[in-house]
């Protein structure tokens, strides 16, 4: 490894190979492969009759192996005069009529289409980063001009970016078509100090008539079937998705790493569309995992993948403590793609899986397909949009791992949230869902006989919020007749804001949502159905806050903060920042009633940002208490307009959890929830 350059540069320097060559003396160096690994796909360009021109030979046993099986028309040139003499001496005995002549790749004497083939390995690679790519350009110019029609420039190569692109780019302007063989490094042949990028080959053959659109191709190891491609961005995205997995493979084989949480997707074929994406579990090192406990796939059933053991970093450490085994490989299968059963995703995950078994796990050894319940889950999707604001999103029905029903709404740019979800009811689904054949499942998800339960909260994070209101005194006897006035930042698929007003006795919700497309879907698939105590306000949530205490008058017994943040490289996906920023929060304080209640639905990974949140909190609001829910992120703040005895409220909400647990209970329909079990575990900031 000493030998390697240590700056790009140096790959193009004459002076560098000369040097180069001289310290490596007679060993041979067998830049990206030697002959065992790169047959396979010369053998199928080059014909045992083909001129061969080799450019940059160098002292590889390359040509000398193919002259050996038949390849009597090669001429080798390379820049170095040290090497050239070399492999002249070398073969002048066993090999008369392999030639090695000192020459510079970028202006030969050759005729015009003298060649059949022009064979390159590595030597692209070294040149392409001298003079911004000049040197190579005038090599790959050499190349075209000896080239004969039908000729083919085969290049090994790691494909950097610019190096790939510039040849590409180049054989695509004078109408060639090109195409790329991935040779992904066998399994078990992982070495601490072998290459972690896969070795390439580009192929590049010249028409008699230019191509007037470009052929692109690319091609996994030296026979697959070539996924063509319309552009060269798209090849070359195709080029480091092979480079990203080859790096990932190559750590996952050498090393192990609890807290690494390395995933990767994996794509049709076809389409390019995503089909699975694998999370890499490991246990710790001083986990107690039986010997034969290597390795397990983990198959999670469709329309789960957004539940916190599978979603989560802590839930998947908690999965694979459970399922024991040293790497557990978490699979989801992604919407829009078609799954037969069970056995046909294993079968279809077989031949990769052992790409990403442990160090020194044997290659023969069976690995276990794990799932929940035997089967791959369901999911409908029943409707499909673009929001100007949020991206493409869709609507649908999924089956959770209880057997009920749900409604969920997803924007596509981060597939693992659940936007807002809703559970279904219909006549036959306590029956249904016990069914197992796909067309009788298909038969009890007709639209017509499902509608939302408006009585049923999915999150528990909003369960907390109502149960928050207990502390307004709702369903006392003396506030009986007492209206309740709540404004709701963020609407979602509207299910909050319906059971505040289909179950708590006088109230009154404003909700403001941004996003009109949101509106849309909770009316036409979440069943909102806005009246006169539930007034639906489009437009910003921070500007209708502004405005509503610039003009004064209108005050609310609670206000509430249920908002995502679009912005993902920050640590806190709900709220925005901004929302927390304290100019706002006291805003929020002067449109309380002194009674009022500010309730703040906060998920924040970051901690530093977490803390600087609630110390923005309390400098506002006199008394906070949090409530974290549990196995996720989220945690509930309820921020108090007036100064409590911290005590005393703790021990009121007692009481008033009763009381509101009594009023919710008044409707005909009566609501799933535990008001009291929603307030346990407050605790005071």
């Amino acid at each position: 490894m000493t030998l390697l350059p240590r700056t790009a540069k140096e790959f193009s320097s004459a002076d560098y190979w000369e040097r180069f060559f001289k310290k490596r003396g007679e060993r041979a160096f067998e830049w990206y492969g030697d002959y065992n690994k790169l047959c396979g796909v010369l053998h199928k360009y080059i014909k045992l009759t083909d001129k061969v021109l080799v450019v940059g030979c160098g002292n590889s046993e390359l040509s000398e192996q193919l002259y050996d099986v038949g390849y009597k028309h090669l001429t080798n040139i390379d820049v170095s005069e040290t090497v050239v003499t070399h492999m002249n001496q070398r073969n002048a005995e066993r090999r008369p009529g392999l030639t090695f002549h000192q020459v510079d790749a970028t202006q030969t004497s050759y005729e015009d289409a003298s060649y059949q083939a022009a064979l390159d390995k590595g030597t692209l690679d070294a040149m392409a980063s001298e003079e911004e790519g000049a040197l190579a350009k005038n090599m790959l110019t050499e190349v075209s001009r000896v080239l004969s029609v039908g000729g083919r420039y085969i290049c090994v190569t790691l494909a950097q970016e610019h190096v790939i692109n510039l040849a590409v780019q180049h054989f695509v302007q004078l109408g060639w078509a090109a195409r790329l063989h991935c040779l992904q490094e066998e399994r078990g042949a992982e070495k601490e100090d072998s290459f972690a990028l896969p070795v390439f080959v580009l192929v590049c053959t010249k028409f008699r008539q230019p191509m007037p659109s470009p052929i692109l191709e690319m091609c996994i190891g030296d026979d697959g079937a070539p996924i063509r491609y319309a552009q060269v961005s798209e090849l070359l995205s195709s080029v480091r998705e092979c480079q990203g997995y080859s790096v990932l493979r190559k750590r996952l084989r050498t090393s192990t790493d609890p807290d690494s949480n390395l995933s990767l997707t994996l794509c049709h074929a076809k389409t390019g569309l995503p089909r699975y994406t694998l999370t890499v579990q490991d246990n710790p090192p001083a986990a107690k995992v039986p010997r034969p406990n290597q390795f397990a796939i983990f198959i999670v059933p469709r329309g789960s993948e957004t539940a916190w053991l599978y979603s989560s970093s802590e839930g998947r450490r908690q999965l694979a403590a459970s399922a024991n085994f040293r790497r557990l490989v978490i699979a989801l299968m992604h919407r829009n793609q078609e799954y037969a059963d069970m056995q046909a995703v294993q079968s279809e995950l077989s031949p990769v899986v052992m790409d990403l078994a442990p160090p020194g796990m044997p290659t023969n050894q069976q690995v276990p397909f794990l799932s929940v319940g035997g089967d791959l889950g369901w999911r409908e999707e029943i409707s499909r949009g673009v929001s100007q604001l949020s991206g493409e999103y869709c609507v649908e029905n999924v089956r959770g791992e209880d057997g009920q029903l749900y409604r969920r709404l997803v924007f596509l740019s981060n597939i693992a949230l659940v936007q807002s979800e809703s559970r279904l009811i219909s006549s036959n689904a306590a029956s249904s869902h016990k069914k197992k054949n796909k067309k009788k499942n298909k038969a009890f998800t007709s639209l017509a006989s499902l509608s939302v339960d408006s009585g049923f909260l999915c999150c528990a994070h909003h369960e907390v919020m109502v149960a928050g209101l207990a502390v307004l005194g709702v369903g006392m006897p003396e506030n009986k007749d007492v209206p309740v006035s709540v404004l709701l930042v963020g609407l979602g698929g509207g299910g909050l804001p319906q059971f505040l007003r289909d179950f708590v006795p006088n109230i009154n919700i404003e909700v403001v949502e941004l996003d009109p497309a949101v509106l849309e879907v909770a009316k036409e698939w979440f069943g909102l159905k806005p009246d006169d105590r539930l007034a639906i306000t489009l437009g910003d949530g921070l500007e209708h806050i502004c405005t509503l205490e610039k003009e004064g008058g209108r005050l609310f017994d609670a206000i509430m903060f249920d908002v995502d943040n679009k912005d993902s490289s920050l640590g806190m996906s709900c709220p925005p920042a901004a929302f927390v920023e304290t100019p706002v929060l006291q805003k929020v304080f002067n449109l309380l009633t002194p009674r009022g209640l500010f309730v703040l639905n906060l998920v924040c990974r970051d901690p530093a940002l977490r803390k600087s949140v609630f110390e923005r909190v309390r400098g506002v609001f006199p008394t906070v208490l949090s409530r974290q829910i549990a196995q996720e992120i989220n945690e509930v703040l309820l921020c108090f307009h007036d100064e409590q005895d911290t005590a005393h409220i703790l021990s009121f909400l007692q009481q008033a959890a009763k009381n509101l647990q009594r009023a919710l209970f008044s409707n005909k329909t009566e609501p799933h929830i535990d008001i009291a079990e929603m307030l346990k575990d407050l605790k005071v900031e």
